[in-house]
């Protein structure tokens, strides 16, 4: 009784008084240190058990593995496996074989989670929602899927917990038929009515797999509403750019009543952060504090660091950032981002300063954000000067910090710099050029008029499908004046994408540029003809 009611230390107390110690007492010690997640209180429990000279039996090897399981211990539970197979204690227990399944699980050995299952002389729901829950959470959605459809092959009927995991795996794999059709088995079984974790999982599945007005449908449908659902709904909204949708989420949710979280507020400040709306951010940052959340909770101000920088309101980040009880990399980066988009690149190098007084390193995104910044305001002596002051201090860089550097050389004109970055990328530091960077190359050659040059890279994409790529060699050539080469990017920049008009206004002033008004007005007609598709 004192154990089930997570009375542990008087449940003790009373094992302790018992005149007669049996099997059945200590497992109901045991059993109360797992329920209550203390692992190691239960593995310590077992060995005094056993030095009592108190042989274990099904139930206490079930409990044990459980520990085994919370602390994550896999050569204590590989022994407890093997004492098992020793006993042929599985033979028709499928508890016990349910709690080696999860034992492996919980200790990340999916591979031999999966042959113990198969190997099982019995399965129920249980032991496959152990399964199939485990690969949900390390992103294996397709094996989930799979053992859903092998559990059902076995006739056993899935559970609320069974579809709540499958929900997740359709989420993972963007199976939207499948999220669908599991939508209407549990409906059929009356399953949302008291069931939220459910109902979350489903309304997430929507959002994730892109159907948010289906998603919003779940959510005005079901009878019990709390914060993590009305999360997944904000949530999705954001990823797809969808801002007001988002704050009409926001809004309804707290017409309902539910206070918002961590999660909720840190969506928003990022809706506020794209439209560019501080003084919706500050709003949303006074209700944050009267909630008392602001310095408690380091997600929250690093999303209105965040926030304040990328509204422009560069000296509120930073006093937000030194009122944080807690700093991280990431906050600062959120700092230090917002500086270099403003130009602000001394201050962005002060902080990286201040970043080490706090204890800690500038990461790779710190050094991009601040090389990408300079290349933005087209300071390439200082990009470059950043670039090695970064590996000086021992931070190499990525395909992210290549993209700026050439683009610093790019905006600079310094083409021979520029080739020797390209060069060194897959030479020194072995990472494969991108479209990102022939299109940079692309550029820095056709600006400083290296069409020959320009040509070379452009034969290696000759059959690219980007538009881009097409449309950074016609703006070069429209500064050039190479009419030639110009026709030829803008005859394959409409085959790609022939609503936009910048291609079309680009071709228009090359042949004006010309006096070939007659070429100039065709192509006017056309991209008018164009944007009437729309």
């Amino acid at each position: 009784m004192y154990a089930k009611c997570g009375a542990l230390i008087r449940a003790r107390e009373v094992l302790n008084e018992l005149p007669l110690q049996d099997v059945v007492s200590w497992n109901a010690l045991i059993g109360g240190y797992v329920q209550n997640g203390q692992g190691n209180e239960a593995l310590n429990c077992y060995e005094q058990m056993q030095s009592e000279g108190i042989y274990p039996d099904a139930v206490t090897y079930s409990c044990i593995l459980k520990a085994c399981g919370i602390t994550e211990r896999l050569d204590h539970g590989r022994k407890i496996h093997d004492e098992v197979m020793s006993k042929d204690l599985l033979r028709g227990d499928i508890l016990l074989g349910s709690a080696l399944v999860d034992m492996y699980v919980k200790c990340g050995e999916l591979k031999k989670a999966q042959e113990v299952l198969d190997e099982l002389p019995a399965r129920d729901a249980a032991c496959w929602n152990t399964m199939i829950g485990g690969y949900v959470q390390s992103g294996h959605g397709e094996k989930a899927l799979c053992c859903f459809s092998q559990m059902q092959s076995e006739g056993l009927s899935p559970t609320a917990i069974t579809y709540s995991c499958i929900l997740k795996a359709c989420a993972i794999t963007d199976a939207l038929v499948l999220g669908v059709k599991i939508h209407e088995e549990i409906v059929d079984q009356g399953l949302l009515e008291k069931n939220v974790v459910l109902g979350t999982a489903l309304l997430d599945m929507y959002a994730k797999c892109g159907n948010l007005s289906k998603a919003e449908l779940v959510v005005n449908e079901l009878p019990i509403r709390d914060v993590v659902m009305w999360n997944a709904l904000i949530t999705g909204y954001v990823q797809e750019g969808l801002c007001k949708e988002a704050l009409a989420c926001f809004e309804k949710m707290q017409s309902d009543g539910i206070s918002p979280d961590a999660s909720t507020y840190s969506c928003i400040l990022k809706v506020c952060s794209i439209t560019n709306d501080v003084t919706k951010g500050k709003q949303i940052h006074d209700q944050i504090i009267h909630q008392g959340l602001t310095t408690a909770h380091v997600v929250i101000g690093t999303s209105l660091v965040n926030m304040y920088a990328k509204c422009g309101e560069l000296e509120k980040a930073r006093q937000v950032l030194d009122e944080l009880h807690v700093r991280d990399e990431i906050s600062w980066n959120a700092l230090i981002a917002g500086y270099a988009q403003q130009g602000q690149g001394k201050k962005a190098l002060e902080c990286i300063k201040f970043m080490q007084r706090d204890g800690l390193t500038p990461n790779l995104a710190s050094w991009n954000a601040v090389i990408g910044g300079y290349a933005q305001q087209g300071l390439a002596e200082e990009a470059l000067s950043c670039f090695q002051w970064m590996q000086g201090d021992g931070v190499l860089p990525d395909a992210i910090t290549f993209v700026c550097v050439l683009s610093a050389c790019s905006h600079a004109g310094l083409v021979e710099e520029g080739q020797t970055f390209f060069c060194n990328m897959s030479s020194v530091y072995g990472i494969k050029p991108n479209m990102e960077h022939l299109t940079c190359m692309i550029d820095l050659l056709g600006r400083t008029g290296h069409f020959d040059k320009a040509m070379e890279v452009i034969e290696k994409i000759a059959s690219s499908d980007d538009p881009l790529v097409w449309s950074t060699i016609l703006s070069s050539c429209e500064k050039w004046g190479n009419l030639k080469l110009g026709k030829w990017a803008f005859d394959h920049a409409i085959q790609l994408d022939g609503h936009d008009p910048v291609v079309y206004i680009c071709m228009e002033r090359m042949y004006c540029a010309v006096d070939m008004e007659e070429n100039a007005k065709e192509v006017a007609e056309m991209r008018m003809r164009n944007l009437k598709l729309l």
